[in-house]
């Protein structure tokens, strides 16, 4: 089969491999249709992870299922299906709370497993032809009848779509509140798509790529240029001078300032700034432990220079954490159904499996109007 193999820092290929297959009686066999580019990849493409050579990439995936192992029972070859990123065992103590990105048995020793990410488990990853799911059951979100006419929706539902959401729920957005958002990337977009849904008064989003901000006021968002640095001053102009009433960070540890230099910590201070007393932060920007290519001793250990008198003179919360996507993605596909929600709004590019390296490229240099990549493996 084609997958997309990581070589080193910014060398990825489309190689042949050897075809996935089912290990166990748990397993699915899914031929992939679409799979997606996402931001986090990009921290492996950089070399900013420790993901090893060989690696096939892709943890945001949706496909047919072709093969079922003997011991599946719900799942039926046919379905189409929509995975999670996360890859959950639905039985051990933090799975049965819902807490399915941090699974205690599918990545052992380690609080959670994915497909095709550093750290995450020996799980090969989707942007390849077939993908092997395990757990599968209790993985596979089954689609409804016509769900390949929203394909390039509900795919959203592997990671981003979910993620934004999770940003919120961590910030404990009510209905009626304002809400800050530091990041148009694709989860930020999310967030704020989310944000609007749940009822927000307002949705602020803050970032300095243009052609993002643009998709941010199409999802009924305030724009927030911080070209020239002044986005604390504007959010607080905009909230009265009491900041807003939650924020969510969407960005991660490879944020940077207005001069495009590297601040780690710069996101998670703004929102201390620009979140109200007693308002709460949810935080879904990657934050590894251990940066190679950190920018100071700090950075390098996965630390930061965080604000924490000012957090705590305000009487904040803060909510961390991959979002566990099976928490939401059942209700959210609801409302693509309904088209109460249309994440594909932020697809920019459409690009057969084999142009793969190109969309990597493209999407890491931030380039005009490259704001979320899908891969189409064919039919």
């Amino acid at each position: 089969m084609k997958a997309v193999v990581y070589k080193g820092p910014r060398d990825v290929v489309v190689n042949q491999v050897p075809d996935a297959k089912i290990e166990k009686p748990t397993d699915v066999l899914v031929k992939i249709t679409t799979t997606n580019i996402c931001g986090s990849d990009l921290h492996m493409y950089e070399g900013r992870t420790n993901v090893e050579t060989g690696k096939i990439l892709g943890h945001e995936n949706m496909g047919a299922v072709i093969e079922a192992g003997n011991a599946v029972q719900r799942v039926k070859v046919g379905d189409r299906v929509c995975l999670p990123f996360n890859i959950a065992c639905g039985f051990c103590e933090n799975c049965e709370r819902g807490l399915t990105g941090f699974c205690l048995i599918a990545n052992p020793g380690n609080a959670g497993a994915a497909y095709g990410y550093a750290s995450m488990g020996p799980y090969s990853g989707g942007q390849a032809e077939l993908l092997r799911v395990p757990y599968a059951d209790f993985n596979c979100l089954v689609l409804p009848q016509g769900a390949e006419e929203k394909e390039n929706d509900y795919v959203m539902l592997s990671d981003i779509f979910p993620t934004g959401y999770h940003a919120t729920e961590l910030a404990r957005m009510q209905v009626g509140d304002s809400v800050v958002i530091y990041g148009a990337g694709p989860v930020g977009l999310m967030a704020a798509h989310s944000a609007a849904i749940k009822g927000a008064s307002m949705v602020m989003v803050v970032d300095m790529h243009k052609d993002r901000l643009a998709l941010a006021e199409k999802l009924g968002a305030i724009a927030i240029d911080n070209s020239d640095g002044s986005c604390v001053d504007q959010i607080m102009k905009l909230t009265g001078g009491h900041g807003a009433d939650c924020g969510c960070e969407c960005v991660g540890y490879q944020c940077c300032d207005h001069t495009m230099h590297e601040v780690p910590n710069l996101t998670m201070n703004n929102l201390v700034k620009t979140v109200k007393p007693t308002g709460g932060i949810g935080v879904v920007g990657v934050f590894m432990p251990e940066d190679p290519g950190g920018r100071d001793e700090l950075a390098k250990k996965g630390q930061l220079a965080f604000d924490f008198g000012q957090f705590f003179t305000k009487g904040q919360r803060i909510g961390t954490g991959q979002a566990n996507v099976k928490a939401y993605n059942r209700q959210l596909a609801k409302l693509i159904a309904a088209g109460k929600a249309n994440p594909s709004i932020i697809i920019s590019h459409e690009l057969p499996l084999d142009q793969a390296a190109e969309g990597y490229q493209h999407f890491d240099e931030r380039k005009e109007g490259w704001t979320k990549v899908v891969l189409k493996t064919g039919s």
